[in-house]
């Protein structure tokens, strides 16, 4: 069990902190999946909106948690049922502007944070390395919903926040009333990332292996340079989206924090084992090494036109989800899904939200 003085010491809380564990932690051989339930009335519906009729969160707030001054989006009622989601990379708060409001009509206070290195979310300390495990961004989410006074939510993420949900999942199921996960389980396997792939995959990884050299990394620390390339992915990953160019500026304006180059290349780098990260992490890292299944009720996403998206529509992964499933396969839809197609997403954050009341 992590006690409050170990997680205070990693994710830098004061004494105050509230208490975290790993007394939910389950491993594949001992966790069993949750019976199904009787037919209870089926979730909410939400309406039908056509992405990008929402541009801007009507208001930002910031708030001291753990390591960061955390910049998040809040709409909806301020005691209804949370739900947190989180953007990936090259992402800002934005990827969520049209499935908020959805949400937050549903009744849900939503909260969409900017990650580590992105937008208004800073840290606290000039001395704070600017490193970017895996964990480390988990433990800023534990830390923010420890601020807000948050017990309790439904996560909910793609890419990056993807990654971080799971985390949090599998390390603190008792934080997590249910999960969204678009591409499954992307909890980073760094022996793993040690070998190499099929042809096509490397392929798709080209940014991963230029930010490794020099060259990449001086892209990533030329602003210009730096808003091509993240552009340039959009286009990649999400072949049918025909966002415009404010919208892309709109997002943009979160790569211009002082440590985005530093975070994104810090985290990339991580993956495949160029650097070492920080001794505070260990332990969290040690852990998910093992990749820990996840028991919450989830609802996992695979965006067919994703290049990221694996084969066998969710087959891959599936072991690690023991509790109460569902898998959908979105047609059409790229990368970025809940700014593609927010109706879908929002709906399976309320489905999964459902799956907890069986």
């Amino acid at each position: 069990m992590i006690n409050r003085r170990t997680f205070s010491m990693a994710a830098g809380l004061g004494t105050g902190a509230a208490a975290v564990s790993l007394s939910g932690l389950q491993t594949p051989a001992s966790a069993a999946p949750a019976a199904t339930a009787a037919q209870p009335p089926s979730a909410a519906s939400v309406p039908t909106v056509i992405p990008g009729t929402h541009t801007e969160f009507p208001t930002l707030k910031q708030v001291k948690a753990g390591l960061l001054n955390v910049g998040y989006a809040e709409v909806g009622p301020a005691h209804g049922p949370v739900v947190i989601c989180l953007h990936g990379w090259p992402y800002d708060i934005h990827s969520y502007v049209d499935v908020a409001p959805l949400l937050a009509d549903l009744g849900y206070r939503v909260i969409v944070p900017y990650l580590r290195g992105h937008g208004s979310t800073g840290f606290l300390s000039r001395n704070t390395p600017r490193t970017a495990e895996q964990s480390a961004i988990a433990l800023d989410i534990i830390a923010l919903m420890d601020a807000l006074k948050v017990d309790k939510a439904v996560l909910a993420g793609f890419d990056w926040g993807s990654r971080t949900a799971d985390i949090i999942a599998a390390l603190w199921p008792e934080r997590v009333k249910a999960l969204v996960s678009t591409s499954g389980y992307v909890i980073t396997d760094r022996k793993t990332q040690l070998e190499p792939a099929l042809p096509a995959v490397e392929h798709n990884w080209w940014y991963q292996w230029y930010f490794a050299t020099e060259r990449g990394k001086k892209a990533m620390e030329k602003v210009d340079d730096r808003i091509a390339l993240c552009r340039y992915v959009w286009t990649l990953v999400s072949p049918n989206w025909n966002f415009d160019d404010a919208t892309y500026q709109r997002t943009a304006q979160a790569f211009l924090n002082p440590d985005y180059a530093a975070i994104v290349l810090y985290n990339y780098r991580w993956r495949i084992g160029l650097i070492e990260g920080e001794r505070r992490y260990d332990r969290y890292e040690n852990l998910l090494a093992a990749q820990p299944s996840i028991a919450v009720p989830t609802i996992t996403l695979d965006p067919s036109l994703d290049p990221f998206t694996p084969a066998g529509d969710g087959s891959t992964y599936r072991r690690h989800f023991t509790g109460p499933y569902e898998h959908r396969t979105i047609a059409d839809i790229g990368h970025n899904l809940p700014q593609e197609a927010p109706t879908v997403f929002a709906q399976s954050v309320v489905d999964a939200d459902h799956l907890a009341e069986l």
